[in-house]
């Protein structure tokens, strides 16, 4: 597919996708959430890839969810399969995104923030879920905020409509970290660097493990539960050479194998 309204670009190990859309405050048309949507199969698929990041191109928005205007005229946003911007339904992803967020998130911007792993925003960003102010809801989104915030907060955003700054989102447990937009790569980096020295695969486990685990509906199922991406960890190559390398104190060669 030939990618109109997203830029990609790979470094070692990572997936960097930047929304092309700047003009409309990186709102998704449909070929944007097909474009994105077949950027992650790939990513997901991919096994020389491990980690992610999303954002949005220009200074002012990192998404502010659908093109309405577009929607207006076809009726419907059309999403692919695996949800807004290729992202919010795609449960079986065990590989960590990370979102840079450089600028409003609203709408379906924060559902992506919210379908993400982790998130560094710059501190003029603003957040938000309006949809009820044009007759709609979050959908997706209101399921992910109410299991990631206390209940009477995750209603306080879905009802009122209202913005908040990265601050709020920040005191929520919504972002990771807010800097100044002059630091944002730099963080970025730093959190790349911290994710790389540790096992692709042991991330992986990780991750599937606590996402999976939180569905299992109580704590002893989550034990019970099977994890494929625990049983590849627990068999491959790197297992044993986290174990050597910490015997030996030496920083480990992770083979992803």
């Amino acid at each position: 597919m030939t990618y109109q309204f997203i830029d990609v670009v790979y470094t070692n190990d990572v997936m960097e996708v930047s929304i092309q859309r700047p003009k409309l405050l990186n709102a998704l048309n449909i070929q944007a959430h097909a474009e994105l949507a077949d950027v992650f199969d790939k990513f997901a698929n991919a096994s020389s890839m491990n980690i992610a990041v999303i954002r949005g191109s220009g200074e002012r928005a990192f998404c502010v969810g659908s093109d309405l205007k577009e929607r207006a005229e076809v009726g419907s946003d059309m999403m692919p399969p695996s949800g807004f911007a290729g992202l919010t339904e795609r449960f079986d992803l065990d590989k960590p995104v990370i979102a840079l967020v450089n600028g409003d998130a609203i709408g379906g911007g924060l559902e992506i923030i919210l379908a993400c792993d982790l998130a560094i925003a710059v501190d003029t960003a603003r957040f938000g879920l309006p949809e009820p102010k044009v007759g709609l809801a979050a959908s997706g989104g209101l399921h992910r905020l109410a299991r990631q915030l206390p209940l009477k907060r995750a209603m306080e955003i879905s009802l009122m409509g209202k913005l908040f700054d990265a601050t709020t989102a920040s005191d929520l447990g919504l972002i990771n970290e807010v800097v100044p937009r002059k630091s944002l790569e730099k963080t970025k980096d730093r959190y790349l660097s911290d994710l790389r020295e540790c096992s692709p695969l042991a991330l992986r486990a990780t991750k599937q493990m606590m996402l999976q685990g939180l569905a299992q509906g109580s704590l002893e199922n989550a034990f019970r539960a099977n994890y494929p991406s625990f049983q590849r960890m627990l068999a491959s190559e790197d297992a044993k050479e986290g174990v050597q390398a910490f015997a030996e104190k030496r920083k480990p060669v992770w083979k992803c194998r």
